[in-house]
């Protein structure tokens, strides 16, 4: 089967229209797909001189393929992550069985117990969940096993690896160990709860101010998303979405197609514990999203993501990449690090210098309570000017304020 500058022989050959339709599919550039043909070819023709069938293909015989292919002097596809659109159509066609996956080892078992326990008795978001499991499964690995948790081991493994880390980071690692010893002692895995032997990090909250960019920051930071660049209008309505209206970068990574409402001017959130609230579509942050979305957002994906990854296969964007996306651009601004928490610092400063009052930031920011939005009160300078008491005048004779001060006492009549 001939397809553009490609030629297929070997077992391979009677699966290359199926190959470029997917490759299509997937929002692969016609460069791209042709060059994953040329990959295809060699794999057919190293599979026909080895003598290779379709029913013999495995991953161990790939692995030899990629060790002849370095050898030959290629210098691009040489890992099995190349190999992975290839590799995703055989098992789709059943020539090449399915990953396999090993046995689940007691710690695995926990781990997936502990993480029902957190979604069904706990109601944790997935994302909490996530992160809980994690720090659950570094823990139980420095443990041979499980049941051999005790007090000293876990006041060992605190003072090992939290010392080294950021106090925010820190009380995250203590709250997911509590939570696991409090998990193992509900379930029967250990007699005794263990959780208060694990303190807490020597942190408080409101000690720090809350740090947002400046105008002149902000419009720095838009004059680098250049719509000239790929990523350009999708990441100018990144920015938009966490400086004009304070969204979590989960947030953004979550925003799909139908949570606009284009007619109303809003648009549906997917905020912390899963809850769903309705904010207003500003007319700057609106126009953005649709030049993303008309423009350079592709529209052969089935994912309903509004903001996607630029390169195939186009997938719905993390948190992580939006916190990339942020980084990226304030180094390209040249504004040093900053991250996407900083722009909701930024919304919320901003509309206090505005005139709004704590309760219309804590609407805005969607806190649950009044006293998380309180950290904001130290940077709303105009309400602070009416609390201060004014600075005592300078006294133009100190020494004689002072000589009538000491006549003043009672004592200096004696």
């Amino acid at each position: 089967m001939r397809v553009p500058v490609v030629v297929v022989h070997g077992p391979l050959e009677g699966l290359v229209d199926r190959f470029w339709e997917g490759l299509t599919a997937a929002g692969y550039t016609p460069l791209s797909a042709v060059n994953q043909l040329r990959l295809m070819a060699h794999v057919s023709r190293w599979m026909a001189s080895e003598s290779v069938g379709l029913v013999d293909l495995t991953e161990e015989l790939l692995d030899r393929f990629l060790v002849v292919r370095r050898e030959a002097g290629y210098t691009c596809w040489l890992s099995r992550r190349g190999l992975g659109p290839l590799v995703e159509l055989l098992r789709s066609e059943g020539v090449m069985p399915a990953a396999a996956v090993l046995a689940p080892g007691a710690v695995d078992l926990l781990l997936a117990e502990f993480a029902v326990f957190l979604g069904q008795e706990r109601g944790l978001a997935a994302d909490t969940i996530d992160g809980r499991v994690r720090i659950a499964g570094r823990f139980l690995a420095s443990f041979a096993d499980p049941a051999l948790v005790d007090a000293a081991g876990v006041s060992s493994y605190v003072s090992s690896t939290c010392p080294s880390m950021r106090v925010s980071t820190a009380k995250l690692v203590l709250t997911g160990i509590r939570s696991l010893l409090r998990f193992l002692h509900v379930s029967g895995h250990l007699d005794v709860d263990l959780s208060p032997a694990v303190l807490g990090a020597a942190g408080w909250r409101h000690t720090g101010l809350p740090k947002g960019l400046s105008d002149t920051e902000v419009s720095a930071l838009l004059t680098a998303c250049d719509p000239m660049r790929m990523s350009g209008r999708r990441d100018r309505a990144i920015v938009l979405l966490l400086v004009r209206l304070g969204l979590r970068r989960v947030e953004v990574a979550r925003l799909e197609v139908g949570d606009i409402d284009w007619r109303a001017g809003e648009f549906t959130v997917t905020g912390k514990g899963n809850r769903l609230e309705r904010l207003p579509l500003p007319v700057d942050v609106g126009q953005a999203l649709v030049d993303y979305l008309r423009l350079d957002r592709p529209r052969e994906i089935k994912a309903r993501a509004v903001f996607v990854s630029l390169r195939a296969p186009h997938g719905p964007l993390s948190g992580s990449a939006v916190t990339a996306v942020v980084e990226n651009l304030a180094r390209r601004a040249g504004l040093g690090s900053v991250g996407p928490h900083r722009l909701r610092h930024t919304a919320a400063t901003g509309v206090l210098r505005s005139g709004a009052d704590l309760v219309e930031v804590g609407q805005l920011l969607r806190h649950r309570q009044l006293s998380t939005t309180a950290i904001y009160a130290k940077v709303d300078l105009v309400r602070l000017r009416r609390l201060a008491r004014p600075w005592p005048a300078r006294d133009p004779d100190p020494i004689g304020g002072l000589r009538r001060l000491a006549m003043a006492w009672p004592g200096a009549q004696l």
